[in-house]
């Protein structure tokens, strides 16, 4: 029969060779189907776990180039880190082309720029007065034909004149009987600090070199001893601050209170020990007020011992949410602290390798910092201008404008999408930003609370922190008043003395110019 005249066999036909087929190699066609069937049903699995596979492998090359660009990130972040610990190599400027390489630039006299420049007054008195004859030969070329004039040169001279001797007064007390008490008393004589031995203006002068100058207790022991001759223990120096502290504490509530009435308040912590447990130095001031107080925590419950629930005034501080609880009138967010962000996140960005820098997070970053340094120039201007204030309406708005459009398009990289996010975010920065042109009294930035932070930070230094909570209140009360003297315009010591040998009301009259 031909290829091409094969038929279908019948249904009923039954092969002779199907349990032994010449053709399959005297195989079983029964055995060679199964064959043929497990071998598609392998070949069907085998696909299927080779899609299964490389399914899993995509997903691993994504998670390990997520994890790589994680892992340069947190490389860089590091590296940022450890580089903060130590100062960078400032490159000297390049010198110009009139002059030789080796010849070094000559600095220019006076304060640097930015800083107020200071001259010392002339003395209002003259205590004694020299007569210094012509000189018969020249002090520069050593000539001796020297022609005498009738013009006279003045040369002022200040200098201290040390006395090391102690004051004593000897105060003589006439005595009466007392019926009630059945026993004699006595009355104090003014700047008499009964039953002790050391007068006021010691301890005044001890506070103020302790907490004014940050010396420790020997070295103030040291200082009374090498000058005055005076000797005490600095256990006894310790005993100087603690009364102060206790006749200043009334004077410290209170300051708490005028400053929840101010206008604005400046705000900031940092770090601080209390027998080696950390704590926290917590400030708010303004122009006329400082207010210390260490705690153990850094919550929002702190902000609200400090300045109250609803604060009447405008807050200038950083973007810590521990502030959030205070509810001002509004809130100025510190735009130095929103520079360095931005600084940081680029060179975060900059350490990581080529393939894993989002150029235009790179961009994002320098349009930020040149926003808001622009922003506090225009600040700075408003406040020395008064005629620059009729502007601030049209300065916020520019300033909006440019921010919507800096902070429009999203971020590959995530540091600088969740910086862009908190800038726009209406509950977070977006309306804290340029408050300072609302009201131009406000600064733009929180400088003022690292100022006077940095006084307690160098203090810190110097003693390590407190080993009580005594001495932290101490610490909290003390630079409070002292801060707020110097603001005033009052001379620390004789406050201090004014402390010691007065009542409250007296020595609050002596801080502030305006005590209501």
């Amino acid at each position: 029969m031909g290829r091409n005249n094969r038929t279908q066999a019948p249904w009923d036909y039954d092969c002779p060779y199907k349990d032994s087929c010449p053709h399959l190699q005297w195989s079983s066609t029964h055995w060679i189907f199964s064959q043929y069937q497990r071998s598609y049903d392998e070949h069907c699995e085998h696909w299927r776990v080779r899609d299964v596979l490389q399914e899993r492998l995509s997903k691993a090359r994504v998670q390990i180039e997520q994890l790589e660009q994680e892992n340069a990130q947190l490389k860089a972040k590091l590296k940022i880190v450890h580089q903060r610990q130590f100062k960078a190599n400032k490159k000297t400027k390049q010198v110009a082309s009139d002059k030789r390489p080796d010849e070094k630039q000559k600095k220019k006299r006076g304060a640097p720029k930015g800083h107020p420049g200071w001259s010392r007054p002339t003395p209002d008195h003259i205590d004694k007065t020299i007569d210094v004859p012509a000189p018969d030969q020249c002090p520069h070329c050593d000539c001796d034909q020297l022609n005498p004039v009738e013009q006279v040169k003045e040369h002022l001279q200040e200098d201290i004149i040390l006395q090391p001797k102690t004051h004593v007064t000897n105060f003589r007390h006439q005595q009466a009987f007392c019926p009630n008490c059945n026993r004699l008393v006595i009355q104090a004589a003014k700047n008499e600090l009964p039953n002790c031995h050391i007068g006021p203006v010691v301890k005044a002068a001890a506070v103020y070199l302790r907490y004014g100058l940050g010396l420790p207790y020997r070295k103030v022991q040291r200082l009374f001893k090498d000058f005055f001759k005076m000797t005490f223990v600095p256990a006894t120096a310790m005993n100087f601050d603690r009364q102060a502290t206790r006749n200043g504490s009334g004077i410290y509530d209170d300051l708490k209170e005028k400053l929840r009435s101010a206008a604005s308040a400046y705000c900031d912590e940092t770090f601080w020990r209390q027998d080696g447990v950390n704590h926290y130095v917590w400030y708010a001031g303004n122009d006329d007020l400082d207010l210390f107080h260490i705690d153990r925590h850094r919550s929002a419950d702190v902000a609200q011992h400090l300045l109250g629930d609803d604060f009447d005034g405008i807050m200038i501080a950083d973007g810590y949410a521990g502030y959030n609880g205070v509810n001002p009138v509004a809130r100025q967010s510190c735009l130095a602290h929103l520079i360095r962000k931005a600084k940081e996140i680029k060179k975060q960005i900059m350490l990581c390798e080529q393939k894993y820098q989002d150029q235009k997070a790179i961009t994002f970053c320098d349009e930020i910092k040149e926003l808001f340094k622009q922003a506090c120039q225009i600040g700075h201007k408003v406040q020395s201008n008064n005629d620059e204030r009729n502007n601030t309406g049209k300065y916020k708005r520019k300033f909006q404008r440019r921010l919507k459009k800096i902070c429009k398009p999203p971020l590959s990289d995530t540091n600088a999408e969740n910086f862009r996010n908190r800038l726009i975010d209406p509950k977070r920065e977006y309306h804290r930003l340029f408050v300072f042109l609302d009201h131009p009294d406000v600064d733009p930035t929180n400088n003022h609370a690292e100022r006077a932070l940095r006084k307690l930070v160098i203090f810190r230094k110097i003693c390590f922190g407190t080993r009580s909570a005594q001495g932290s209140y101490c610490h909290s009360v003390l630079p409070s008043l002292l801060s707020t003297v110097v603001r005033q315009g009052k001379h620390p010591i004789d406050f201090f003395h004014t402390l010691f040998v007065s009542d409250p009301a007296t020595a609050q009259a002596k801080l502030y110019n305006n005590s209501s």
